[in-house]
C-alpha cells in the first residue's frame, strides 16, 4: 500500500470515526470530538493545495492504487485514490463543508449526551464520500455510495427515540435502495458489454472505459465499443450505451432525490441541523451529479438517456420550487430548495454542460450549507422553534445570523447583473439556463423554461422565508412553552428529543416591548462557519468562473469531462437577462404579500391549490396507497390465502384434518359387537360378488 497525503485525506476521517465510535466510553466526548474534527480539518488542509494546483498551477492527475479489492476470474477491482480535476473539486467541497459542520456541531450539540457517537457518524459519512469521489472504478464508487447511505440512515435517525426520526431514516434508506438497484444493474451491464468497470487505465494493456496515458503510452478506452452493441430481448432491441446510461441514472435519481425518487429528502430534516447541512449541501445528494458528470463521455454517446436526464432534472427543478412555496418549516423550505437546485445540475448535465453542472455543485455547497446552518442558528436562538408562522422580529436580536442568511438568499436566487457580476449562484445558475437554451438535445427547451420558472419561484419562497423569519413583529406559538424541550413526545421540533434543548430552558419567552422576537444570537463556534461559508457564497463564483466556464476551462478540466462550447454573448439579450428579471419579480411579489399586505398571504393559504402544494403533490399519499398498502395487500394475500389456506390447508393442516376425520370414522366402526362385524363382512361379500358377476370374473373365455 502506498501512503501519501492523498491517501491520508481519504483514510484519516475513517480512522477517527472508528476510534471515536468504538472507544467513546474510554476517551470521552471531548477527545472524540477533537479527534474527528481534527482529522477532517487535516483532510481539508491537504485538499485545498491540490485544488489550487489544478486552478492556478500545473495540476497533474494521479492514481494511487492501495490494494486489490476483489480478484475473481476475469473480474478485478482495486481500491484506488484517483486525483484529477473532478476529484479535486469534490475533495474541497466535501471537506470544507464537513469540517465547518463538525465545528458548528461543537456548539449546536453541546448538551447532547451522545456527542461522540454523533461525531463518529459525521466522520464516517465524510470518509464514505471521499472514497466515492476518488474511486477509479464502479465497485469502489458503489462502496462509497452505499457507505453514504448507511451513514445517512444513522444520522437522520440519530434521535432514535422519536418515531418520526426512525420513519424518516427508514424512508431514506428504502428509497435509496430502489435507486441503487438500478445503479447495480447498470454496473453489471457495463461489465457485461465491455468486460471492465474501471474508469481510467492504471497500466499498459488495461481495459478501461476512458482513454488515459500510462508511463507516456496512450491507452485507448473501451467506451466506443458500446456504440455498436445492443441487448436483444425477443423482439426488443436495446442499444447498449442507452441501457447502461439509463440504469446508472436511476441510481443518481435516488441518491440525488430527483423526481419520483425525491420523497425521502424533506423527511431527512428529522436529523439535527448539522446533518441536514451535510447531507443536503455538499455530500450525499451531490453524489449523483458527480457520477453523471464523471461519465460525461458515456452520456454524450447516449442522446436518449441524456434527454431523460434533462427532462427529469427540469421537472425536479420546477416541482420542488412549487412545493417550497407552501412549506412553513424553515428547514423544509431550504430542503426543497436543495431538491430544486439539484434539478438544475442534472438538466445541465443532460444538455451536455457538465462543467456548468459541476460549477453549480461547487457554488451551491457554500450558499446552501450557509442557509442550513443559518436556519439552525435561528432554531437555536428561537428556543427550538422551526415554524416560520410563529417567528418574525428575529432580525434585531440575531443581527449576525440575519446578515448571513441574507447573503445566502442572494446567492441562492442567483442575484447578479449580467456584465457586472453578482453572488456565487449568479454565475453557475445563469450558465445552466443559457446552456439549456442553446442546446438542441431532447428536452432542452423544456428544461430552459422550467429553469426560468423555477428561478421566479425560488426568489419568491426565499424572500418569503427571510421576511417571515426576520421581519415584522414576533408572532409566537401559543403552544410553544419553555418546558417543551422536556416533552419527548412532541412532534415538529427537531430538538425535542435532544438534551441539547435543555440548556435553553432558562431563557424567557416573554415578548419584548419593541415587537422583536425573544431570541438570542448563537455562540461564536456556530457563527464562525457562517462567516466562512458567506465568503464562498459571495466570491466563489467570480473567482472560479473563468476556470469552470470561461477562457481557462480547457486547461482546468483537461479530458476529465466533455466541454460544452458556447460563449455568453452568443445568446439573445432576453435569455441573458431573463433570470434577473424573474428574480426581481419574485422579490416584488414577496414584498407585496409578506411586508406590505401580510394578510394577503394568509388569505391565500387555503383552497385546493394550496393544499396540493402543501401536501407535496400528494406523492407520499399516492406512494403509500400504491406501494405500501399494495405491498401489504399482496403480503396478506400470500399469507392468509397462499400460506394459511392453500399450503397449510392442503399440507400439514389438511393432512392432520383428514387423519382426524378418518380416525373419528374408524372409531365409530369399532363398536365391539360381533353382529356389527358380521354385517360388514356380509356387505363386503355381496359387493365383491356383484363386482365379479358384472366384470365376468371366473367366466368362460
Amino acid at each position: 500500500m502506498q501512503f501519501s497525503p492523498e491517501v491520508l485525506i481519504v483514510l484519516g476521517p475513517l480512522f477517527a470515526a472508528v476510534i471515536a465510535g468504538l472507544l467513546q466510553r474510554y476517551i470521552g466526548d471531548k477527545v472524540a470530538m477533537t479527534l474527528t474534527t481534527a482529522s477532517v480539518g487535516l483532510s481539508l488542509l491537504l485538499s485545498w493545495p491540490i485544488f489550487i494546483d489544478f486552478v492556478w498551477g500545473e495540476g497533474h492527475e494521479q492514481l494511487i492504487e492501495l490494494f486489490t479489492f476483489i480478484d475473481v476470474g476475469g473480474f478485478t477491482s482495486t481500491w484506488s485514490v484517483r486525483i484529477d480535476t473532478m476529484s479535486a473539486i469534490m475533495l474541497v467541497v466535501v471537506n470544507t463543508v464537513s469540517f465547518l459542520v463538525h465545528l458548528y456541531s461543537w456548539g449546536y450539540m453541546s448538551e447532547d449526551p451522545h456527542r461522540a457517537r454523533f461525531f463518529s457518524y459525521l466522520s464516517f459519512f465524510t470518509f464514505a464520500m471521499l472514497a466515492l469521489v476518488t474511486a477509479n472504478d464502479f465497485l469502489q464508487l458503489f462502496f462509497g455510495w452505499e457507505g453514504v447511505g448507511v451513514a445517512s440512515y444513522l444520522l437522520i435517525g440519530f434521535w432514535y427515540q422519536k418515531r418520526s426520526a426512525n420513519d424518516a431514516a427508514i424512508k431514506a434508506f428504502v428509497v435509496n435502495r430502489i435507486g441503487d438497484f438500478g445503479f447495480a444493474l447498470g454496473i453489471m451491464a457495463c461489465f457485461f458489454f465491455l468486460g471492465t468497470i474501471k474508469f481510467f487505465p492504471s497500466e499498459v494493456g488495461d481495459l478501461a472505459l476512458f482513454a488515459g496515458t500510462v508511463d507516456g503510452v496512450e491507452v485507448a478506452g473501451q467506451l466506443e465499443r458500446l456504440a455498436n452493441q445492443a441487448l436483444v430481448l425477443g423482439e426488443l432491441t436495446l442499444p447498449a450505451v442507452e441501457l447502461v446510461a439509463f440504469l446508472l441514472f436511476i441510481g443518481a435519481m435516488g441518491k440525488s432525490a430527483q423526481f419520483f425518487l425525491h420523497v425521502w429528502l424533506p423527511d431527512a430534516m428529522e436529523g439535527p441541523t448539522p446533518v441536514s447541512a451535510l447531507i443536503h449541501a455538499a455530500t450525499m445528494v451531490t453524489a449523483g451529479v458527480f457520477m453523471v458528470c464523471r461519465l460525461g463521455e458515456l452520456y454524450h454517446m447516449a442522446p436518449l438517456a441524456s434527454g431523460f436526464v434533462t427532462i427529469v432534472g427540469g421537472t425536479t427543478a420546477l416541482f420542488a420550487a412549487t412545493v417550497g412555496l407552501a412549506q412553513n418549516d424553515i428547514k423544509r423550505v431550504v430542503a426543497y430548495s436543495t431538491c430544486s437546485q439539484l434539478g438544475y445540475m442534472f438538466f445541465a448535465a443532460g444538455v451536455g454542460a457538465y462543467n456548468a453542472a459541476m460549477f453549480h455543485l461547487f457554488t451551491h455547497a457554500f450558499f446552501k450549507a450557509l442557509l442550513f446552518l443559518g436556519a439552525g442558528s435561528v432554531i437555536h436562538g428561537m428556543h427550538h422553534e422551526q415554524d416560520m408562522r410563529y417567528m418574525g422580529g428575529v432580525r434585531k436580536p440575531m443581527p449576525i445570523t440575519w446578515a448571513m442568511m441574507l447573503i445566502g438568499t442572494f446567492a441562492l436566487i442567483g442575484f447578479g447583473i449580467p456584465g457586472l457580476g453578482g453572488f456565487a449562484g449568479f454565475y453557475s445558475k445563469d450558465a445552466i439556463i443559457e446552456a439549456a437554451y442553446g442546446s438542441h438535445g431532447i428536452g432542452a427547451q423544456f428544461a430552459f423554461w422550467c429553469g426560468v420558472s423555477a428561478a421566479l419561484l425560488t426568489s419568491f419562497y426565499s424572500w418569503r422565508l427571510a421576511f417571515m423569519t426576520f421581519e415584522g413583529k414576533f408572532r409566537g406559538n401559543p403552544d410553544h412553552h419553555d418546558d417543551h424541550a422536556h416533552g419527548h413526545t412532541q412532534e415538529g421540533h427537531e430538538e425535542a428529543m435532544s438534551p441539547a434543548a435543555h440548556h435553553d430552558d432558562h431563557h424567557a419567552h416573554a415578548k419584548p416591548a419593541d415587537g422583536s422576537a425573544p431570541a438570542h444570537e448563537s455562540p461564536w463556534v456556530m457563527l464562525i462557519p457562517l462567516f466562512v461559508l458567506a465568503a464562498g457564497a459571495i466570491a466563489a463564483g467570480a473567482i472560479f468562473a473563468p476556470y469552470f466556464l470561461g477562457a481557462h476551462a480547457e486547461g482546468f478540466w483537461g479530458h476529465t469531462i466533455p466541454l460544452a462550447h458556447g460563449e455568453h454573448h452568443d445568446f439573445p439579450d432576453w435569455v441573458i437577462w431573463a433570470p434577473l428579471v424573474v428574480t426581481v419579480i419574485g422579490f416584488v411579489f414577496a414584498v407585496l404579500f409578506y411586508l406590505w399586505k401580510p394578510g394577503a398571504a394568509k388569505a391565500m393559504a387555503k383552497g385546493p391549490v394550496w393544499a396540493f402544494l402543501y401536501n407535496k403533490w400528494y406523492f407520499d399519499e399516492i406512494y403509500n396507497f400504491i406501494f405500501v398498502k399494495g405491498a401489504r395487500a399482496i403480503g396478506d394475500l400470500f399469507w392468509k390465502v397462499g400460506d394459511q389456506k392453500i399450503i397449510d390447508g392442503l399440507g400439514p393442516d389438511g393432512v392432520t384434518s383428514a387423519s382426524r376425520m378418518l380416525s373419528r370414522g374408524l372409531r365409530r366402526v369399532q363398536t365391539g359387537f360381533v353382529f356389527h362385524y358380521s354385517f360388514v363382512m356380509l356387505i363386503a361379500a355381496v359387493a365383491f360378488g356383484a363386482y365379479a358377476i358384472f366384470a365376468g370374473i371366473g367366466g368362460a373365455p
